[in-house]
């Protein structure tokens, strides 16, 4: 059993002002897997007042003390990478080799790239006249999800404490271990008190505190579309910034020729990876109408192929987060069976064999762009393939979304491919795999605005000044 009841203010671990826990559920077993305490606006204040008293020193150090500093927590995030892959496992049900490997290994990538970036990257810029700054724009709360903790929280934390803003982070409830874990990291690392501190509970108190503080210049905030408008309409008062990266109903184009089937069996397994807990993930898989039945039993074989099971286990899928998602995923599923879709794989219910855990099967659709389980993001392993007559068919249908956060055309044709990635709509796209820290990722339409990951990353946490007269006409 877990046991975190502190919260990490001013560099010191400290118990709430007033005493509140909750329990944390195992989802593999359905079982309390240990405790967290939930917070209150008093402890969010208590954080902002420390973040704010340390950013009048911190925001003046140079980038090489921040360089110095990020490359101590380095060395102690991976004396410690391995327990906070158990911890992702235990708390969010991700298979030990996927917890362990691609979430540890995200953190420490959105770290390397911090300090990549910082080694070379211009605070200050003479052009003519002006001296053009860029200064860090203050305090700043960062709300994280819980589908990849290491991933949304280290995205926004490196980049930060790169910037030489201070901060507090609210860690997602249903997954807290390992951002307590990580506040162990910071503070062994030497992190200077106030600059980073952490309030765990529950968003709708402590998101809010942190969206109307009038003394949080900034949110960076990654969830879901709804939280996300609210938590503009709670920042406007105060006309703090606001970055959002929000829901996705990512489309994936495979072109029509010889390789099409093993870019569907891809596709297929690829929509499965966390659970289907991905924002990005390419739910709607587009395909040529002339070829269904081929594709409809490539996607088949490979949903069918996916082991699921005990994140301990040697299994390719484990658990949804929770017994609420994994209902939410079982009413989407119901709701494409009445729309008339046509189930080629997995469906309702658990997989066989498991009569206990938020075990969802792997299931694969074929329906319409129109039907609601095309248009909304249901966050769990499920497919909805749809077919195309020519590829600007395939991309009218790509971007007939509310959604553009990612996007995948998969090919033999690199020209066609790169093509039809002109013409998405969306924050990001993939052609045939490839993987890039220095990338930015943020989406279009109701995916949310801003850019996080790389060079991009740091930008938003920072602020333009403009010198004129720095030097003589």
């Amino acid at each position: 059993m877990r046991n975190y009841t502190q919260f990490y203010i001013d560099g010191r671990f400290v118990d709430p002002i007033t005493p509140r826990t909750a329990e944390v559920i195992n989802p593999a077993t359905e079982a309390v897997s240990g405790t967290i305490s939930l917070g209150s606006p008093a402890d969010v204040d208590l954080a902002v007042a420390a973040a704010r008293k340390a950013f009048a020193s911190y925001s003046q150090t140079s980038a090489q003390e921040r360089l110095e500093l990020l490359q101590t927590i380095q060395a102690e995030y991976a004396r410690r990478e391995e327990e906070l892959g158990e911890a992702i496992m235990e708390e969010m049900g991700a298979p030990r080799p996927l917890a362990c490997g691609f979430h540890t290994m995200l953190g420490s990538g959105h770290l390397n790239t911090a300090i990549e970036v910082l080694k070379t990257f211009k605070f200050e810029e003479e052009r003519g006249v002006t001296l053009i700054r860029k200064e860090p724009i203050g305090v700043c709360g960062l709300i994280t999800p819980w589908n990849w903790p290491m991933n949304q929280t280290c995205v926004k934390i490196f980049p930060a404490l790169a910037a030489g803003c201070t901060m507090i982070l609210k860690p997602p409830q249903l997954a807290p271990y390992s951002a307590q874990i990580l506040a162990e990291i910071l503070h062994e690392s030497g992190v200077p008190a106030g600059v980073f501190n952490m309030v765990q509970g529950k968003g709708s108190e402590i998101g809010t505190a942190l969206s109307t503080h009038e003394d949080v210049d900034m949110i960076s905030f990654t969830g879901s579309e709804p939280v996300g408008v609210q938590i503009q309409k709670d920042a406007a008062d105060t006309v703090k910034r606001v970055g959002l990266e929000l829901g996705g109903k990512s489309a994936w184009i495979v072109l029509d020729d010889a390789s099409l089937a093993t870019h569907v069996a891809g596709a297929t397994a690829g929509m499965m990876g966390n659970s289907g807990q991905t924002c990005s993930a390419g739910s709607r898989l587009l395909v040529p109408n002339s070829r269904m039945e081929e594709v409809k039993k490539a996607a088949a074989e490979a949903a069918n192929a996916v082991t699921v099971g005990d994140p301990t286990g040697n299994f390719a899928m484990g658990p949804v987060v929770s017994k609420s998602q994994y209902d939410i995923i079982q009413g989407y599923i119901e709701k494409g069976l009445e729309e008339g879709a046509e189930l080629v794989a997995g469906g309702p219910g658990r997989p066989e064999g498991l009569d206990k855990g938020c075990y969802v099967k792997p299931t694969v659709f074929v329906g319409t762009n129109d039907m609601v389980i095309s248009r909304e993001e249901i966050f769990g392993p499920v497919l909805v393939i749809i077919g195309y007559d020519d590829l600007d068919h395939a991309v009218e249908i790509a971007n007939d979304s509310n959604f553009g956060l990612g996007g995948y055309v998969s090919g033999e044709d690199l020209d066609a491919c790169r093509e039809v990635s002109r013409k998405i709509r969306t924050g990001a796209i993939w052609v045939n795999g490839g993987f890039d820290f220095h990338a930015p990722f943020g989406g279009y339409k109701r995916s949310g605005n801003g850019r996080e990951w790389g060079e991009y990353g740091l930008h938003e946490y920072l602020e333009v000044k403009a010198v004129i007269g720095w030097n003589p006409a």
